[in-house]
């Protein structure tokens, strides 16, 4: 039988809420899960199509599950009311505008270093740094042994190492 969406909300929105209230569910997030349930109702399908006989226990069903699905995941991940004061006192893990403004001078400096290199040292050390390839890969691919490709590598970490600490001073 079909039913009417609006005339549900207003016959069962606050015999819900306050189900959820009787619960220990506070009166906003009562509110909150309320209209979820109804949500859940409308997005179930056309009121015809829908296996739902009795819509006033699916919302008090899906209401009760909603509350419980949020309390599994509080429990996980507790939330933590914290004041002001507390909040601004969290410690900012982004980089400073310094921080941020000295990388990109140094990772220029790596690119302009990587640039002076001969060909096929710079292909081995980006298959090897960049490319995450193993030794033997990159001297496979290369055409060289396995100690060539890493003195091939370890020349070019020593020359980008040695372009950076000229730049220091």
């Amino acid at each position: 039988m079909p039913w009417d969406f609006h005339t549900l909300f207003m016959r069962h929105s606050k015999e819900i809420a306050n189900a959820l209230r009787r619960r220990g569910v506070s009166p906003e997030n009562a509110a909150d899960l309320t209209q979820e349930a109804f949500l859940r109702l409308l997005t179930a399908g056309r009121p015809d199509q829908t296996k739902c006989d009795n819509p006033r226990a699916f919302l008090f069903r899906a209401s009760r599950n909603l509350h419980i699905d949020q309390i599994r995941r509080e429990r996980c991940a507790p939330q933590v009311a914290l004041t002001d004061a507390e909040f601004e006192a969290i410690p900012d893990d982004m980089p400073s505008p310094e921080t941020i403004v000295f990388d990109r001078q140094r990772l220029a400096i790596s690119a302009a270093a990587l640039r002076e290199l001969p060909e096929r040292t710079r292909r081995a050390f980006e298959m090897h740094h960049l490319g995450e390839k193993g030794i033997a890969t990159v001297a496979r691919e290369l055409g060289v042994s396995t100690t060539r490709a890493w003195v091939l590598i370890r020349g070019a970490y020593r020359h980008v190492r040695d372009r950076l600490r000229e730049a220091e001073g």
